[in-house]
Parts: structure tokens; C-alpha cells; sequence
């Protein structure tokens, strides 16, 4: 008689190795890997836009943000867990004193390959007195806000902002060879008539442009259902007078690109209201208090500075950082009420950083 065989499947053990939160990916618990990190070094800004900030802000004080030092390790301990883009904000970041030394010291993972690209978010009010640092460190592509050429338009959009010192700052970072793309936000009776004259200037000097949803973040004194302007419509309108290429290339954010043929140059759209882009996130944000925030829509949020400042090793920190990846949403809640003016979050932009 042939010996009885069993019907069970056995199950084999797999040892799975053992790796160091040092050196694990920043995998969030939808499988998405995030490899891009903003960060805020900055609350303050010199310009109060209408869609940002309140025209009168209450900013941290400066024992609750993030020295420089402690900016430099947690950008560090990122980067060498799989973040290989860091984009800078604020705020406005060329506020920060002590500014460039962060950007100089981070430009050294550049240097050894771990970090692919170092990138900077500006309202373009300093550009023209740091530009040619920023580039000599290692900063090769910028992004600039500027949502109108018209000066009293500027002013009003800005509370006050000089139209003539943006533009000398962007010639000045074009001069000094930083690719420049500009940043404009779509509002309603401010700037929905300019959007054409502002990809044609952009395109013209060689400089990418993206329009932006305005999203409901913060008390800013305005009521954004008044200023909301769906960029589905705006592409329609474009549509009358350009042919638009859609493009499969990306600049590692949630902009999606098209070809203007009759310009020659790239025109992207970003669309967290009208075409929610959660599904390939990919990134994170920390303020410049230390607060990780894994979703911009969301107020979720994980004390980083506290474990930066408990322990000198980043045990504790690669910790917390793990628990903000499990705790990850799945997508921002982003809508634009047509009842009252309360803001999505109580969190300003400039607080998270833009």
C-alpha cells in the first residue's frame, strides 16, 4: 500500500530580511511611493494675495520653527529614505534668515546622487538680489507666482505687491540660468481675462506656465466661491484660439501638461477641484514648525519636531515619519461650497507652503 500522502499545503516560513527604517522606501498604505517632499523653512511672506493669506496674519514665533539645522536633518533623513526631489517654499523662503546656508548644505546630497533635484516655490520679490546664489549652489529650476503683467491688478491680487520688482527678479534668475516656470492662480474678476497675454509673455521668454485651481485653504478674507474659476472651462476657451498637445511629461507634481502649438511652449494645468489627482501621489509636506502633513486637503498631521528635538539619533524621527506613511489618506476633500465662505482648513497656504 503507497504511504498515506497528506492533503494540506504545507506553508513555507520566508525570512524576510530585516531593513533599517534608515534605508526603508516611503511607501504609504495605498502602495503609493512618495519620493518628492516640500518644504516650508517660513511662515512670513511680503506679499498678502488674496487666495494665501489674511490681510492680517499672525505668524509663528520664531522658537517654534524649525532651525536651520533641524531643516537640514529632516530633509536629510527624506532623502535618504527615497526622496529625490525637494522643492523649498514658504511663506516666501528668501525671507528666511540664513536662507542660502540651508540651500548650500542640502546641495550636498545633490553632489552625491542621492537627490536628483533641488527646487525652490517664490513670489519673486528677492529673486533679484539672490538669483545668481541660488544657481552657483545648485538650484537649476525655479517656480515663480505671478498671476497678472498688470500692475494695479497685481497690486490688488497682492495687497499691496510690486508688479516692476517681480519682473526684475525673473529677468534676473533668467539671466542667471535658472529654468523659470510660472505659477498663476485662477480668479474670478482679477485675472480670468489676462490668462491668454500670460502664456503668450511666458511662452516668449522661454518659461513654462501652469494655472492653478484656488483652493480652499484658510480665512484670507476672501470668499473663494466668489473667486473660484474651474480650469475646464479656461482649457475650453484655449481650445477657441490654440490647438492644444496633450503631454505625458511631468515635472514631479500634480500638473498635467499640454503643448500650445502655436506658442511652441508647455501650458499645465492644476485641477484639485475639477479633476482630483490623489490616485498617483506622490508627495509629502512638512511646515516650518515640523509638522508633517501627508495630504495638502487634509488635516492630518504628525509632530516631527518634537522627535527632532527628543533625541540626536533619528530612531525616534524615522519613526514618526513611518507613522504619518500608514496614516496617509487616500485623497484631499476639496470642494467649493456655493453656501458661505468657511475654508476647507483653518490652515493657511503659507503655512503648509505652496
Amino acid at each position: 500500500m503507497p504511504p498515506h500522502r497528506s492533503t494540506s499545503t504545507r506553508v513555507r516560513r520566508v525570512n524576510i530580511p530585516f531593513v533599517p527604517a534608515a534605508n526603508r522606501p516611503l511607501v504609504d498604505g495605498f502602495s503609493r511611493v512618495v519620493t518628492y517632499l516640500r518644504v516650508s523653512v517660513t511662515d512670513r511672506c511680503d506679499l498678502r494675495c488674496v487666495y494665501c493669506m489674511s490681510p492680517e496674519m499672525t505668524f509663528l514665533p520664531r522658537k517654534d520653527l524649525l532651525t536651520l539645522d533641524e531643516l537640514d536633518r529632516v530633509c536629510s533623513a527624506f532623502i535618504a529614505r527615497g526622496v529625490r526631489k525637494l522643492r523649498l517654499t514658504g511663506g516666501e523662503p528668501l525671507m528666511r534668515r540664513g536662507f542660502l546656508d540651508l540651500v548650500r548644505s542640502v546641495a550636498r546630497h545633490l553632489g552625491s546622487g542621492d537627490l536628483q533635484e533641488l527646487t525652490l516655490t517664490t513670489n519673486g520679490t528677492q529673486l533679484s538680489r539672490y538669483a545668481a546664489d541660488l544657481a552657483a549652489f545648485g538650484i537649476r529650476r525655479i517656480n515663480v507666482s505671478l498671476d497678472t503683467l498688470d500692475a494695479t491688478a497685481f497690486r490688488k491680487i497682492t495687497r499691496g505687491g510690486d508688479l516692476a520688482v517681480v519682473l526684475e527678479g525673473i529677468a534676473a534668475a533668467r539671466a542667471a540660468g535658472l529654468k523659470v516656470k510660472i505659477n498663476t492662480v485662477a480668479l474670478r474678476d482679477l485675472n480670468e481675462e489676462v490668462f491668454e497675454e500670460l502664456v503668450e509673455w511666458s511662452h516668449a521668454r522661454g518659461m513654462d506656465i501652469t494655472l492653478i485651481e484656488t483652493m480652499p485653504l484658510g480665512d484670507t478674507g476672501e470668499d473663494r466661491t466668489d473667486r473660484y474659476v474651474p480650469l475646464s472651462r479656461v482649457r475650453s476657451q484655449f481650445e477657441k484660439r490654440y490647438t492644444l498637445v496633450d503631454l505625458a511629461d511631468t515635472t514631479g507634481g500634480p500638473a498635467r501638461y499640454v503643448r500650445v502649438t502655436e506658442t511652441g511652449g508647455r501650458l499645465g494645468f492644476i485641477t484639485p477641484l475639477t479633476h482630483n489627482f490623489c490616485q498617483t501621489c506622490n508627495r509629502v509636506r512638512i511646515s516650518c514648525d515640523g509638522t508633517l502633513h501627508t495630504c495638502l486637503g487634509q488635516d492630518d498631521r504628525v509632530d516631527l519636531r518634537k522627535a527632532l528635538r527628543t533625541s540626536s539619533s533619528d530612531e525616534m524621527l524615522n519613526d514618526a515619519i513611518d507613522g504619518a506613511m500608514r496614516q496617509k489618506p487616500l485623497g484631499h476633500d476639496f470642494v467649493i461650497e456655493r453656501r458661505g465662505q468657511s475654508p476647507a482648513l483653518s490652515r493657511h497656504m503659507s503655512v503648509t507652503g505652496g
